[in-house]
């Protein structure tokens, strides 16, 4: 086995304590934390099992144990992988196509509540991850509560996402090395890759490396976007190949434990030219500039409306797009966001992508130039720590 870290079985447990006090303050009966394949967060932070074609919840009481709830077909993989050794099957977060399941005895949301409550009322539900909830589940779960009475569902996202934006030692841990693959797995990148490869073959290079330096999984579905279409800020990779002058740009992050990473970087594939050589400037300024305010205390919305004006400034504000940073940690793109109307400041231990994208409608062009920082009292920690420099490939 690689030496590489992971979050202990007693944090899992505390994570359960913390998202209960806070339960309790807002009153809350019971809170399920929901995810899915694309995005399991909610439920692999309190239990470290990632759905796959199905979707689950952990089911957490205001006092007791919590539940780990999730389809018919998993039960072998979910005891493989949870944290949490209560686990109940139900037909509500089956796969898509919606098999029927005829003959297999399944647990309902009634029966579940009832096993964890008793005779306790339920006067308040909340859910963390409700817009990623499928309409399936959410007519089941409604239908369940009515039991209780008249109990609305909750959006409590934000009762997990203020416990898990303060990162622990273990979670650091796990995303300095998620830190480290990425950027081993970038130099692998620009070493081997060429003019006439596709862009997906790029991709391909990536994950392999990846996954041979002790990756999970990449921490998004990467992609590599050359020449024209490459202002596409979120996307997937082509069937193109690379051709002497693109400016290509490159997104690749890898998984640790649960915990994501990410390194973006133009490259240009011979001499850049004085216009792609500006851009590049331009970005790379942007994103310094950024990380050297990111600081505990600083309010938010100060970070972004600087980097607006400062974009601007360098003639370059018609190609802004978001940003300039979001939350990182158990996804690459997970709560808070810093805009311009963000309400918070800044805390020791936050962790984000700083996350610069600038693409024109005009030229169909555009770069991103990312890496992830974790926020400590003096300035900011960079834990991907990639080179800013210009990329020129030889052709």
């Amino acid at each position: 086995m690689l030496n590489i870290p992971s979050i202990p079985l007693y944090e899992y447990a505390e994570r359960v304590k913390k998202v209960q006090a806070a339960m309790k303050a807002e009153g809350y009966d019971l809170l399920l934390s929901y995810g899915n394949e694309a995005e399991p967060q909610y439920v692999r932070y309190f239990s470290n099992y990632w759905p796959s074609f199905e979707t689950a919840g952990v089911l957490i009481p205001a006092e007791g144990k919590p539940m780990l709830l999730i389809g018919p077909e998993s039960y072998t993989y979910a005891a493989d992988r949870t944290k949490i050794p209560d686990i109940r099957q139900l037909k509500a977060f089956r796969e898509s196509s919606e098999p029927e399941y005829p003959g297999k005895k399944l647990d309902t949301f009634n029966n579940v509540f009832a096993e964890m409550l008793g005779d306790k009322p339920i006067r308040r539900f909340g859910v963390a991850g409700l817009p990623l909830m499928t309409i399936g589940v959410y007519e089941a779960l409604a239908e369940s509560l009515k039991v209780y009475g008249d109990v609305k569902i909750e959006k409590a996202d934000e009762i997990v996402n203020k416990i898990r934006m303060i990162k622990t030692e273990n979670e650091l841990a796990c995303m300095r090395a998620a830190a480290r693959i990425t950027h081993e797995t970038f130099d692998y990148v620009l070493e081997n890759i060429r003019v006439g490869m596709t862009e997906q073959q790029v991709v391909g290079l990536a994950l392999g490396k990846m996954h041979e330096l002790g990756a999970e999984r990449e921490s998004y579905p990467l992609w590599v976007l050359t020449g024209k279409g490459s202002n596409q800020a979120i996307s997937r990779p082509r069937n193109k190949a690379i051709e002497k002058g693109d400016m290509t740009f490159i997104q690749i992050g890898a998984r640790v434990d649960g915990y994501a990473s990410s390194i973006g970087r133009p490259v240009v594939f011979g001499k850049a030219t004085p216009e792609q050589r500006e851009l590049i400037e331009v970005g790379y300024r942007a994103q310094a500039d950024v990380i050297s305010r990111l600081a505990a205390g600083v309010p938010a919305a100060d970070v972004a409306k600087f980097h607006v004006e400062n974009v601007t400034k360098m003639g370059y504000g018609d190609w802004l797009l978001y940003g300039p940073c979001h939350g990182n940690g158990t996804m690459e793109g997970e709560a808070p966001w810093i805009e311009t109307t963000s309400d918070y400041n800044l805390e020791e231990n936050m962790t984000f992508c700083v996350d610069i994208f600038l693409g024109s409608a005009k030229t169909e062009t555009g770069l991103r130039m990312e890496d992830v920082v974790c926020v400590k009292k003096g300035g900011a920690e960079n834990l991907t720590d990639y080179p800013r420099r210009l990329f020129e490939i030889d052709c």
